[in-house]
Formats: C-alpha cells, structure tokens, sequence
C-alpha cells in the first residue's frame, strides 16, 4: 500500500463495517486512527497495530489546530513507501474535516488517495428517526452554528445538527437557535445512532442542554417550525404572485407603480414605532418587507438585479464600513465611529471616480425638509463644519429672527423663515432633538386637542363654527390639562 487510504468506520457499531472495509483492516499491518474514542475500535480485528492522534486534542486549543495537526501527520505517513491507512468515524467525506482536506493537499502533491466509503451517522440518524431526509432537511455543523447569531437555515424546513458532543455546547446552540425557534418547540435529541446505546429523547428546545445522554455521538434534529416562517418562502410567495398563475394586479406593477406604497408604508412602520405599538410594529415591519421583495422580484425578471446582490451589496458595504468590527481598527466611541464612517465613504467616492460628489450628496430629496436639513447639518459637522459651542447657535436664532421681522415682501419673508427653521433644526441637533419627531409629537398633539374642541361641540349639540374663540380656548386648555 502505498500513498493514503481514508477508511471510514461506520457509525459505531463494528457490524456496520462495510466488507470493503474490513477486508482492509484484516489486511493492513497498522492503523491510525483521527480518534480511539469510537466504538468500533473495540472490535477491530486482532493483531491490528492501532495508533491514534487523540494527543492532539489534549495538546491545541481548537478543533481547527487538532485538525491541521493531523492533517500534516497523515500527509508525512503518507509519503513513506508504505504509505499509511487513516481511519475515522463515519464516512471519510461526512463530517469529516480531515478527509476533505488530506485529499486536497495530497492532490497538488501528486500523492495517491484511495477512500474506503463508511456507513456515515446519517442513515442510522434518519433510520432511528423514521424519516426520509429529502427533499429539504438542512445538514448542519454544530461548531460552525455556534459561531451564529442566527441559524443559516430556513425554518420551515426540517434541519439536522450534527456533532453536539457537550452539553456546554448544546447550552451555546440553544441560544442561537431559540433567536428563530420557540423556547418550547420539540426536537429530537439522537444519541449512538447505528449503536447498541441509541437512544431518542424528544424535549423542548430549551431543555436541550439538561440532557444526561449528550456525548460524542449526538445528534439534534429540528422539526420545522411552521409554514409561513422563512424568508425564502416569502420570495417564494412573491415570485408565484407575479407569475402568470398569480395575481393581475401584481403582474401589473412596476418599480414607479410601487413608488408611494414604499413611502406610505415606511411612514407607516414609523408611526408604529412613535406610538410603540409592538403588534401594528410587527405588522408594518412585513408590510416594509413586502415592497422590498417584490421591488426586488420586478428587477429580477427584468434582468436588473435580484435578491442575492441586493444582500452581497448590504452585506459587504456592513463589512467594509466596520473594520473596527471585522477588521484591525480600534475605536472606542460612537463620534470615532461616525468620522470614520464618513472618512470610508469619502474614500469609496475616490475609488469609484465620483469625484462631483460632496459631503452632502446622496441624501434623498423626497425626505421631508426638516429631516434633510438635520442630515445637512450632522454631515457637515462630522468633518469640522459647525459651531463651537451651542451659544453661537443661539445668537444666529436671534439674528435670524431679526431678519425675518425686518424682510420686506413675501419672497424675502418666505426665505427667511426657512432661515430661520434651518437655524431652529440646528438648535434641535445641539440638544439632541430630533426635528421631525418633535414636529410630528406636537402634530399629534395638536389633532389630540383641537378634537375635544370638536367632540365639545358634538355633546354641546352645536357647530364647531359657532363656538366662541374663548369657548374653543378654554376646551383646549382643559386637554391641555388632562
């Protein structure tokens, strides 16, 4: 034997050592094994020398060092003339990350790979479980899940998480799954599926961690949550409206036609948030949704783009905007934070030749005014333009204030009463105000008042024209009271 052999041991039990497979082992002087933690190294044939690599696992910290120690090891055994037979659990190419990366390194060597398929924890999982994989269930990592913050599945769809081999670790990927999950959604904990020990235990998601039969050979499955839970199935759903089976109107739409839903929609979602209303909040928030995927799935029939640049695109301008996240960069507050915001987008206006474009382009002119003016002013400060103190802010309101008394005709009246909003704008930013939502609460306000006014003259049996101002002055301070 010569090079590398890859033979997988089945999922526990030596009777599910494939004939291929034992035919090798009865053949070979030695063995190295990823691991002597297996229960079917106990029925290896007699007079096999077996090694094994489990004094990596003592020695490095993580799973990925274990594995590029054995990794390297395996490749030096593989090169003597006698090369060298690696055994691991399961299938070589199953989780498995040793074999997958033995195999790539070997090839650009030239060095010679012969894999001995294994029974993998797969088909004895889904046998114990009584059911058929396909068409949708998702193969998961528990290692790479416990990275997450939030699962990289869909769940309407069933999923397997494979190697929960602790209950610590089972702690960790309760907490990211419970992000999409409910604390009392049933699953199933497999435990030496493919062995004499194995065992279903089914428990709420929050108890998975509790269990006393976590080990090296658990797995956990997850039943799908429901129909109507994933956001593929939602794209899903807007693709079929806009089909020729779907709906006329839909099919009618277009980026323009969809304009001022997208607007009144975001109003919407933001009525809902000034008035924290969590159930109309949820409800707009889908509402938002909507116009964005189907926005999207017009673009994508017509060639524009579609739903994956429009993530990549967000996704990596996040990536890209936060080095002090994802890269090398240490900034310890929110002001460090924006200037280098700033200075990011500055720089990818270079790089993208946008050489006409300032500080305070890009900024939609359909916001309202009092909004734009407040984003003219953050934007202009970040990068030095702006008062010293809020007293110099105070004396242009009152200079500007003076001028509007003193303009002379309605275009110069109108021009300095914008002045003087934009001076009142910038007022607002210094104590942390935000214009808009100031305006838009004292809206509200004013509807709330002027309508005991009106419900007064209904009770009174009257027309609101023939109340008194005094009559009308002394409701509303009543409302102002209450």
């Amino acid at each position: 034997m010569t090079g590398i052999t890859i033979l997988g041991l089945g999922p526990g039990d030596p009777a599910k050592l494939t004939l291929e497979a034992w035919e090798t082992l009865k053949a070979a002087k030695e063995v190295y094994l990823r691991t002597s933690q297996h229960p079917t190294v106990q029925g290896l044939p007699e007079g096999l020398i077996v090694l094994s690599f489990d004094q990596f696992y003592e020695q490095e910290e993580t799973f990925a060092q274990v594995y590029q120690r054995i990794v390297e090891q395996v490749l030096a055994l593989g090169r003597r003339d006698e090369g060298v037979l690696y055994a691991v659990p399961g299938h070589p190419y199953v989780a498995e990350a040793t074999g997958v990366e033995i195999a790539r390194l070997a090839a650009q060597e030239g060095m010679a790979v012969h894999i001995i398929d294994g029974l993998s924890f797969l088909e004895p999982t889904f046998s114990a479980l009584r059911i058929d994989p396909l068409p949708q269930t998702s193969l998961v990592d528990a290692l790479e899940l416990v990275s997450s913050y939030y699962p990289g599945f869909p769940p309407h769809q069933p999923a397997l998480v494979a190697q929960l081999y602790s209950k610590k670790l089972a702690g960790e990927i309760k907490i990211t799954l419970m992000s999409q999950y409910p604390d009392e959604h049933e699953v199933i904990l497999v435990h030496a599926a493919g062995t004499r020990d194995e065992k279903i235990e089914r428990l709420p998601l929050h108890q998975i961690d509790k269990s006393e039969r976590i080990g090296l050979l658990t797995s956990l499955y997850l039943p799908p949550v429901g129909e109507y839970t994933s956001f593929e199935g939602f794209q899903d759903l807007i693709a079929h409206l806009r089909s020729p089976e779907g709906c006329p109107w839909d099919r009618e739409q277009t980026h323009q036609t969809l304009r001022t839903n997208l607007l009144e929609e975001a109003y919407e979602a933001i009525d809902a948030i000034d008035r924290d209303d969590q159930a109309e909040m949820q409800e707009e928030f889908g509402d938002l949704l909507l116009q964005i995927v189907l926005q999207t799935q017009i673009a994508s029939e017509y060639g524009e783009f579609n739903m994956t640049d429009v993530i990549r695109g967000i996704h990596t301008k996040l990536v890209r905007r936060h080095p002090h996240v994802f890269g090398d960069i240490y900034l310890d507050d929110a002001d460090s934070v924006i200037k280098n915001w700033e200075a990011i987008k500055a720089e990818e206006r270079s790089q993208n030749h946008d050489f006409g474009k300032g500080v305070l382009d890009g900024i939609p002119k359909v916001m309202p005014a009092l909004s734009v003016a407040e984003k003219y002013q953050r934007r202009a400060a970040r990068v030095g333009f702006d008062w010293p103190e809020i007293g110099g802010v105070v004396d242009k309101l009152e200079e500007e204030l003076a001028e509007l008394r003193a303009a002379e005709g309605d275009q110069m009246k109108a021009e300095e009463f914008g002045d003087l909003l934009f001076v009142l704008v910038n007022l607002g930013r210094w104590w942390g105000i935000d214009s808009e939502d100031a305006l838009r609460q004292t809206n509200q306000k004013f509807k709330q008042r002027f309508a005991a006014i009106e419900a007064h003259a209904r009770n009174q049996g009257i027309q609101l024209s023939d109340m008194t101002l005094e009559e009308m002055e002394e409701v509303w301070q009543a409302a102002k009271k209450e």
